[in-house]
């Protein structure tokens, strides 16, 4: 069994809400604890999370026997009046890999 995550201290670049959407586009059938243990955050952290992007329309699911598809809904525009007009997939074209990406070990920069 996955133990609470390490806490963080200090500020970070992208939020938990944005971590959960981009586990969450990397596999639509990933189960809360994945979801915990990959964000390091707690699945109550998790549930929270996804219950308020389900219930702003940015994400719904499905459930077939004892797992959830999700479904993220791309044309939503993100929140953030310093955001207008930019939507769920541009954030997630930033922060989700293409497969291709993921087989191709990361470049090094000198």
């Amino acid at each position: 069994m996955v133990g609470v995550p390490e806490s963080h201290t200090g500020w970070t670049f992208i939020t938990s809400h944005a971590r959960v959407l981009a586990a969450i586009a990397n596999n639509p059938n990933t189960r809360i604890r994945e979801i915990a243990a990959h964000c390091r955050l707690t699945e109550r952290a998790v549930a929270r999370i996804i219950s308020d992007l389900e219930q702003d329309g940015y994400l719904s699911h499905t459930r077939e026997g004892r797992t959830n598809t999700y479904r993220i809904q791309p044309d939503k525009v993100l929140r953030h009046p310093a955001e207008a007009g930019l939507t769920v997939a541009s954030l997630l074209s930033l922060l989700v890999q293409d497969e291709t990406d993921r087989a191709r070990p990361p470049a090094v920069h000198h």
